[in-house]
């Protein structure tokens, strides 16, 4: 147990009220002999203020909470600590939680966030409703989501905010059909999620606009369930390449449903007996730190993740620090394709 206001009252021979106002910056008429003895005390007895009781005081709690599926992926790793660094300039600490994309776990950590009076959060879900948040959102809970375009049964006053997939995908497929491939397979989990059923949504746009429909493709996805989700992506992926390049007509071009399916879809075409970039090309979505980093570096759609993870956290400080919520709004940012050496003309 922590030292309390109390040890430092009679360690500097003090009231524990005269403590409390130093504390709370209610000193002007203290004594400087009476300060400098409750400061010494302070330092020699290594007091820390409760900051969650000193908050409660307040009325403000300076902590938001962050709900991401998973920073076994690196992209919500690195977007958990993009958040950190908009939140920490702004005086805010953050509380990160992994839900695995489980709307129960969602549930579970957004009520434990609120118990604890924390009443901001990012959520970063893709599920198409969010009835198991609604009523909290309904007591008062500052909800900006990530990951998710505005869905029918949205909340009144919710902040979207998401990368465009639906054109991220197309740039991922018309840059393979640009090259000359004619024979594509997508690769994706359980396509139930918003930002997977956007990015499907992408590639068929961009094959229909080539003159090919869906039947011309390979479509792996992990039908109703998620056997896999955001831990094992890697999985996914090379058990899809596994299936798209066991048949007669196999594809020459694969677009992966982010950069770790896609990484895990090398494993497959290795596993193959076929190379990456030469006998199937690849492309990936996010831009991990580590598409640039394997051999052959992975082309892919970047999102503007720094600026995507500081504009969620101005949206949700805006509508805390705000006495009134205002209207909801959705947020599309334009992802960028980054061509490296995992896609070329079929051989």
């Amino acid at each position: 147990m922590g030292v309390t206001i109390y040890e430092v009252a009679r360690e500097a021979g003090v009231s524990p009220s005269t403590v409390s106002n130093l504390l709370n910056g209610r000193s002007g008429r203290m004594l400087p002999e009476t300060r400098a003895r409750v400061e010494a005390a302070i330092r020699r007895l290594g007091y820390r203020p409760n900051r969650a009781a000193r908050q409660l005081r307040s009325g403000r709690v300076q902590v938001i909470g962050l709900v991401v599926p998973s920073v076994a992926n690196p992209f919500w790793g690195a977007f958990a600590r993009h958040v950190e660094g908009a939140a920490l300039t702004e005086g805010y600490h953050v509380l990160l939680c992994n839900s695995e994309r489980d709307p129960e776990r969602e549930r579970g950590y957004v009520e434990e966030l609120w118990d604890d009076g924390v009443t901001g959060v990012i959520l970063c879900t893709s599920l198409p409703s969010l009835t198991h948040v609604l009523p909290l959102v309904k007591r008062g809970l500052k909800l900006v989501t990530f990951d998710r375009t505005a869905q029918a049964g949205d909340p009144a006053g919710l902040t979207n905010i998401s990368v465009d997939n639906v054109v991220g995908a197309q740039l991922a497929t018309e840059h393979l059909l640009s090259l000359g491939h004619r024979r594509l397979a997508f690769v994706s989990g359980a396509l139930g999620s918003v930002n997977r059923k956007e990015r499907f949504q992408g590639f068929r746009a961009a094959l229909d606009s080539a003159g090919l429909g869906i039947d011309d493709a390979v479509v792996f996805s992990d039908g109703d369930g998620d056997r896999f989700g955001d831990l094992d992506a890697a999985g996914l992926g090379r058990t899809a390449a596994h299936e798209v390049l066991s048949g007669p007509d196999r594809p020459t071009g694969i677009v992966a449903i982010n950069d770790m399916c896609a990484l895990g879809v090398y494993a497959g075409i290795r596993d193959a007996g076929l190379t990456v970039g030469t006998d199937v090309s690849v492309v990936g979505f996010d831009d991990i730190v580590l598409a640039d980093l394997v051999d052959p570096a992975l082309t892919t759609v970047r999102q503007p993740l720094a600026d995507m993870a500081a504009t969620a956290f101005d949206n949700l400080r805006s509508r805390m620090e705000s006495p009134s919520t205002g209207p909801g709004h959705s947020l599309l940012i334009r992802p960028e394709l980054v061509t490296r050496a995992s896609t070329a003309p079929p051989a």
